[in-house]
């Protein structure tokens, strides 16, 4: 999900960043959950599990609004949140998995310097780490996986080591 330009970076803003965060952990319903999720300084990467495609139009589009809302009093003022509609790819293989997990989980890497489990993402929940992070104090933000896919299917292609950065160039085979 993209931002419209002149908001301020998500990432860097607390109020802003605390709205998205506050918003992805109310999103947990039975038929559409977060999972996994990352946010940049002016678009969000999210993993979701959803039953079919009703349950995912329906759960996007609740949870746009809860960051529309979030976002607004974090600002002060109404407005245009996001540029456009979020773009969706279905993830078939536990290869594919896999990459979208290092996209969604290290993309600060990619943006910036990077480091080992980026503050800014679901990482400090994540159980896939070959070195697990620092245990985390705060509850988590995002729902526990469902799907064979998201639990184990992708640990057949190893377990994310921190600092891992996602490949320079990945298709749209990630869902933004």
């Amino acid at each position: 999900m993209r931002a419209r330009e002149g908001l301020p970076s998500l990432r860097s803003d607390r109020l802003l960043l605390e709205a998205m965060r506050s918003s992805i952990a109310g999103s947990e319903k039975d038929a559409f959950r977060v999972v996994h999720f990352s946010i940049q300084s002016n678009h969000l990467h999210l993993i979701v599990e959803a039953d079919d495609q009703r349950a995912l139009s329906r759960g996007m589009q609740g949870l746009s609004i809860r960051m529309v809302r979030a976002a607004h009093r974090a600002l002060g003022h109404g407005g245009t949140v996001f540029a456009d509609r979020y773009h969706a790819h279905q993830l078939k293989t536990p290869r594919e998995t896999r990459a979208a997990l290092l996209y969604v989980l290290q993309n600060w890497a990619k943006h910036g310097p990077g480091g080992e489990y980026d503050p800014r993402s679901s990482a400090l929940w994540f159980d896939g780490w070959a070195r697990p992070p620092p245990a985390s104090a705060a509850a988590p933000m995002v729902a526990r996986g469902r799907t064979w896919l998201v639990r184990i299917g992708w640990k057949h292609h190893g377990l994310l080591r921190p600092g891992e950065r996602p490949a320079p160039r990945l298709s749209r085979a990630v869902p933004a």
